[in-house]
């Protein structure tokens, strides 16, 4: 189950629910029992580097392309 991260405007607490997706844009009480909340954005990590799935440039330049540069002139 999902876990969403909200903020209290009344004491500025922060905390976490887990929720189902379908309930996630309903409010949420803080723990102190305010009313007034925000859902936070969440940053998702993403194993790997882009780095690792770009292929690795060519020694001497060569054009790629279709045919790896060597039949395309």
């Amino acid at each position: 189950m999902p876990r969403y991260e909200y903020r209290c405007r009344t004491c500025g607490d922060t905390f976490e629910l887990s929720r189902p997706m379908a309930d996630s844009s309903a409010p949420a009480d803080c723990p102190v029992g305010h009313s007034d909340t925000v859902k936070l954005l969440s940053t998702v990590a993403v194993g790997g580097s882009s780095a690792a799935s770009a292929p690795a440039p060519r020694a001497g330049g060569g054009g790629g392309g279709c045919c790896g540069g060597g039949c395309c002139g």
